[in-house]
């Protein structure tokens, strides 16, 4: 078994985006549960799970929760519920949830935030979705500060807040603007970039993150395929997310899906390594799953990231 040493969202750190396939919420748990551990034995420094609700395909609502199932499965490595929609209800409760989970499992939780971009998500919350923009940008200062174990107020007096002062939680903020990540430097966050985002794009937003001052982790995601391609799986994927996205972000996405394929772990992890010197980035999110898949592919390409990982660590330290 690979040995995971990264800590949690960390510069050069490695790690895998967890997805459920369509199934009964028990077997969902159960096929998530088995891909952290098989993810953290080939290798990966920690695995990430994302929130939308009600029903999204491929993803969980309750990201903070299923971070700690996975945790309490994975026999090393950490887990990070990355992004959590910030707007979706008070930063002080998210606080605490996350807060508690990292005392719960110490030194292996990390957390990242994003505004949202799923209408059903906040209609669910009871969140007018012309608020999200304006709520995130207040709420996220706050909650840094009391991962941070800064908190004002009621909330300082949480246990679990209060020992982040000791043990501050590491933190990410979705970026897709200049204005994002230049708020994500200023708040001494790292980053974490869309899939999708083309390869130019990403790059003029780490220039302004480093010229800002950031130091944390600039996360490329990026899905692999070794192997023959998954056909017209990944188009599925592809049209998931157009059903959501502003016309906005789409226009700056990469029109080649950003996917790598490659005939083995080698030089998928040769083609990482290019794509995250092209874009200025310095740590890497990985994807597998894609709609209309069944889990037993995932689990038959996660048993070739072995060499994948291994190489990408090494060339990331060369």
């Amino acid at each position: 078994m690979a040995e995971s040493t990264a800590p949690p969202l960390a510069n050069g750190s490695v790690s895998l985006r967890l997805y459920p396939h369509d199934g009964p919420a028990a077997e969902q748990l159960d096929e998530v549960r088995l891909l952290a551990r098989q993810a953290v034995e080939v290798g990966y420094d920690g695995v990430m799970v994302s929130e939308h609700h009600a029903g999204f395909p491929g993803y969980f609502p309750n990201p903070q929760q299923m971070a700690g199932f996975l945790l309490a499965a994975m026999p090393t490595g950490w887990a990070a519920p990355c992004p959590l929609l910030l707007p979706m209800k008070p930063y002080t409760l998210i606080a605490e949830e996350v807060a508690w989970l990292a005392a719960a499992f110490p030194g292996r939780v990390g957390a990242g935030f994003a505004s949202g971009a799923l209408p059903v998500d906040f209609e669910l919350a009871e969140v007018p979705f012309d608020e999200i923009g304006s709520r995130f940008k207040e709420a996220l200062p706050k909650l840094v500060a009391a991962l941070r174990g800064e908190a004002q107020g009621p909330l300082a007096d949480d246990r679990a807040i209060a020992a982040c002062a000791d043990h501050p939680v590491p933190m990410v903020a979705a970026a897709q603007s200049l204005a994002a990540v230049r708020r994500a430097a200023g708040l001494g966050l790292g980053i974490l970039y869309d899939s999708l985002q083309a390869v130019d794009h990403v790059r003029r937003l780490s220039d302004a993150y480093d010229e800002a001052g950031g130091t944390g982790p600039k996360i490329l995601i990026r899905r692999v395929w070794i192997g023959g391609p998954p056909g017209e799986a990944v188009d599925n994927q592809l049209d998931i997310y157009r059903s959501y996205a502003a016309q906005g972000t789409m226009a700056r996405w990469d029109q080649g899906a950003n996917t790598v394929l490659a005939a083995d772990g080698v030089e998928a992890a040769e083609q990482l390594h290019s794509e995250m010197a092209a874009t200025g980035t310095d740590t890497i999110n990985i994807r597998i799953h894609v709609v209309g898949l069944a889990p037993d592919y995932i689990s038959e390409q996660l048993e070739c990231h072995e060499e994948l990982a291994a190489h990408l660590k090494g060339l990331m330290t060369a």
